[in-house]
């Protein structure tokens, strides 16, 4: 496919090469539906043309609102078939933040999943004027909506399917006119400083990132993979969509994420993305689900995954088991550590991926103990995937080592710089922000690290945001953060101490129901979570958590005091991205006073905080916390497991 420029070009590929083989698969009432390649295009012919018949001309901005579905890849590509652009907007949006995106990007075209989001559209179209369809493909609620400017997905397929029996190879010619620098998709960055701005992602850099992935990990053709991260963030691009047309991939759609475990024992991917946190969860899971199981049990699960964590660490030394130790592994893995990856769908896995924020080397190893070979991705919305772990013994304090086609070097302020292919084309309407990103053709990252000698990439934190304490000491709070949230009773935590304050502290949100199901097991009596988040006995378990981490950390970056939240982290109240990332100076400012108390050496605080409901409405939360002090001199024990 050396001669194919653009995603659209090689969906056509693939529908003359492949046809009847399965593309797309999606559970609906509990029935998988497939289609093929072949219906793979036909649908996104038709929905290019239904658009070219509403006015969609080339360079025209197609927004799209929904879950992972077919009907967002077949509405992305039928854009881009037409020499448009596809926005992506994460469900979860408000409607001031849908506003925005709408108006920043001067789309007139938005492609809505459902009643929820084509509700948000109609409560904000007088704030965008240009805005002139709301296409949406499912019309559950909506039966009774007359608005000229809806158009249902049928309908708009109708009408596509009249435009091609009249101008027969008319999308063909559109798709054969696309290049490879035509711009296929706006991904907004995550915002955690700003506005978000829109990085123009190109065909060529798409299929690029694609490309080497597929060379990197040894992707073959036809492999399993499930579309579970939203196609807004820029990862689903590279591995959903650009990766499912360049392996191919099998892609399929799961129901819900409540029915996630059983759509994934059903499929059995081989390939498989989650977000760190959500990784994390699934280990979280675990823990809780072996803890209540019966002592027996306990027990053997113990033996199985110490023999797949001496099988890891040898691993680590570069050393072959002794028989004996493969021979425990292997029974450990047939009896106990396959039917317990078999329960969360991860047996048939050959690589598991994670990027976004950084995740816990005690994760990783987690993982890999228990045989799920799972693997750092480094790259960021305008450098694409930049590093990638490798088959074989990993190095689990990297993020691996550069893509084909991919270079990387240290800047003297110890910021990672890129380039190659893969980089974006720029921003939306702010070419001086884009000018202030390239140094010489090398992308500047904005993320601090180093190459260790092997030429692996050792991930720090954001430039910005690495921390310095009064003794000049500079620390990254997220490599204290990622491996508190590997704890099971930690949701989230914000770890603060820049100069000039004199020590490390936590912010700590509990993960309610996994710490509600403790604490009833423990006999602890509550009421509401923030009744719970501030019992004795829940506040001791997350010093425990904090101890055992402290214990491996230099003696200055050891948290000292800690706060267990009366609130969960929201991104609806603009303290997360929608990709879940911190916002540390909205965090610092609107905790400020809890943080003064902090360092002040008090040992309570009334606080209040303003909260977002799912309605819309908007109240206040107040409640009395404790602040704790913490142990300078941790004895590496982690308590309450």
């Amino acid at each position: 496919m050396a001669d194919v420029e653009t995603l659209p070009a090689v969906l056509l590929a693939n529908a003359a090469r492949f046809g009847a083989r399965v593309a797309l698969r999606r559970k609906r009432y509990g029935i998988w539906q497939e289609w093929s390649w072949a219906e793979y295009a036909a649908h996104v012919r038709r929905v290019a043309l239904g658009l070219a018949s509403l006015g969609f001309r080339r360079k025209d901005k197609l927004v799209i609102l929904g879950d992972n579905d077919p009907e967002w890849y077949w509405a992305e590509l039928a854009a881009q078939s037409l020499g448009g652009v596809a926005v992506g907007v994460f469900v979860d949006c408000l409607p001031d933040e849908v506003a925005y995106y709408l108006t920043h990007a001067g789309a007139r075209f938005v492609m809505a999943r459902d009643q929820e989001q084509v509700d948000k559209l109609l409560a904000i179209r007088e704030r965008v004027p240009d805005l002139q369809k709301i296409v949406f493909w499912d019309p559950k609620g909506l039966w009774g909506y007359s608005d000229p400017q809806l158009v249902s997905f049928e309908a708009l397929e109708s009408q596509g399917l009249a435009l091609e029996s009249a101008r027969p190879g008319a999308w063909e010619d559109a798709v054969r006119q696309g290049r490879a620098d035509d711009v296929a998709v706006f991904c907004y960055t995550s915002g955690t400083t700003g506005r978000p701005k829109a990085a123009m992602l190109s065909h060529g850099s798409l299929l690029a990132v694609a490309g080497a992935w597929r060379e990197a990990d040894g992707v073959t053709s036809f492999e399993e993979y499930v579309s579970y991260v939203a196609p807004a963030w820029v990862t689903e691009q590279f591995l959903g969509i650009a990766l499912g047309l360049v392996a191919p991939l099998v892609v399929s759609f799961p129901e819900s994420p409540e029915t996630l475990p059983q759509d994934l024992r059903e499929i059995g991917p081989a390939r498989l993305f989650y977000g760190a946190r959500l990784w994390e969860n699934v280990a979280a899971q675990i823990g809780v689900r072996i803890a209540e199981t019966a002592p027996w049990k306990r027990r053997v699960y113990r033996a199985a995954l110490a023999a797949g964590r001496r099988v890891v660490e040898a691993a680590e030394r570069g050393a072959r088991p002794s028989v004996a130790l493969r021979l425990a592994h292997a029974v450990a893995h047939a009896l106990v550590l396959r039917p317990l990856k078999d329960r969360v769908g991860l047996a048939r896995l050959r690589s598991g991926y994670t990027a976004g924020a950084a995740i816990a080397p005690d994760t990783m190893r987690f993982f890999h103990a228990h045989g799920v070979r799972l693997k750092n991705v480094y790259g960021c919305t305008e450098a694409g995937i930049v590093t990638m772990h490798r088959d074989g013994p990993l190095r689990y304090e990297t993020v691996g080592s550069a893509l084909p086609g991919c270079e990387i070097r240290i800047a003297e302020d110890s910021e990672i710089v890129v380039r190659g292919p893969m980089l974006f084309a720029g921003y939306y309407q702010d070419p001086e922000a884009t000018r202030s990103r390239f140094r010489d053709g090398w992308y500047a990252t904005g993320d601090a690290g180093h190459l260790d000698d092997d030429g692996q990439l050792v991930y720090w934190d954001r430039v910005s945001e690495l921390l310095e304490l009064p003794d000049g000491t500079r620390f990254s709070p997220q490599h204290i953060e990622v491996r508190l949230r590997f704890s099971p009773y930690i949701k989230d935590v914000m770890v603060v101490g820049a100069r000039p304050r004199e020590f490390v502290s936590a912010l700590v949100v509990i993960d309610g129901d996994t710490v509600g199901k403790w604490a009833e097991r423990e006999g602890i009596p509550y009421t509401t979570y923030v009744d719970l988040s501030q019992r004795p006995e829940v506040r001791a378990l997350v010093r425990g958590e904090i101890d055992g981490v402290n214990h491996g950390l230099p003696e200055v970056a050891r948290i000292r005091r800690v706060v267990v939240l009366h609130k969960e982290f929201d991104a609806d109240e603009g303290e997360l991205t929608r990709t879940r990332k911190l916002r540390r100076n909205l965090l610092e400012e609107r905790y400020r006073e809890l943080l003064d108390a902090i360092y002040g050496g008090a040992d309570r605080v009334t606080v209040s905080a303003a909260v977002v409901y799912r309605d819309g409405r908007k109240g206040v939360v107040a409640a009395n916390v404790f602040i704790d002090d913490v142990a300078t001199d941790p004895v590496g024990a982690v308590r309450g497991r």
